[in-house]
C-alpha cells in the first residue's frame, strides 16, 4: 500500500529533520564556545544532512502521488491537504501526526539557524574589528614585501 511508504518516507523525512536540528545545535555550540577549528566540519555536516532532506524530499513525492491516485484524489496536494482527504480515521492521525511533528521541527530548525547566523555575524565583526584594531593597517604588498598601495587600504571591511 503507498500509504504505508509515504508514511516510511515521511517519517525518514522527520529523522533527517532532527539530525539537521541536531546539527545546527552542535554548530551554534562551537561557535559560541569558541571552538572554531571545527566549525568547518560542522558546516559541512550541515550540508549533507540538506542534501539528504531533498533527495529524501524527491523520493517522497513520487509515494505521494500513488497514494494520491489510491485515494482518488488530485496528484498536486500538499501534505495538509492530504491529512484532510485521508480515508478513514486512522490515516488521517497517521498523516496529521507527520505533519504536526515536521511542523514544530521546522520552525525549530528556523530558529536554531536564524540563532547561528546571529553568532556567526558576531564572530566575524569580532574578528574584523581584533585585527583592525592590531595597530597599523596592512594595506597591499608586492612578493618583495614592498607595499603597493597607500596605508590607509584595508583587506577587511571593518564597518560592519
Amino acid at each position: 500500500m503507498a500509504a504505508t511508504d509515504l508514511s516510511v518516507h515521511l517519517l525518514r523525512q522527520r529523522e533527517l529533520m532532527e539530525l539537521l536540528l541536531f546539527k545546527l545545535e552542535e554548530l551554534e555550540m562551537l561557535v559560541t564556545t569558541g571552538r572554531t577549528r571545527w566549525v568547518r566540519h560542522a558546516s559541512a555536516e550541515v550540508e549533507r544532512v540538506i542534501e539528504a532532506i531533498g533527495a529524501g524530499a524527491l523520493a517522497r513525492d513520487g509515494v505521494f502521488v500513488e497514494v494520491a491516485r489510491e485515494w482518488g484524489v488530485p496528484e498536486a496536494m500538499t501534505l495538509r491537504e492530504l491529512v484532510e482527504v485521508a480515508p478513514g480515521e486512522a490515516w488521517r492521525e497517521v498523516m496529521q501526526s507527520h505533519l504536526e511533528v515536521m511542523t514544530q521541527l521546522a520552525d525549530e530548525i528556523a530558529q536554531k539557524r536564524s540563532a547561528v547566523d546571529r553568532h556567526l555575524r558576531t564572530a566575524l565583526r569580532v574578528t574584523q574589528e581584533t585585527i583592525a584594531g592590531l595597530g597599523e593597517p596592512t594595506g597591499e604588498y608586492a612578493a618583495t614585501g614592498s607595499r603597493l598601495t597607500a596605508p590607509s587600504s584595508r583587506l577587511l571591511d571593518v564597518q560592519v
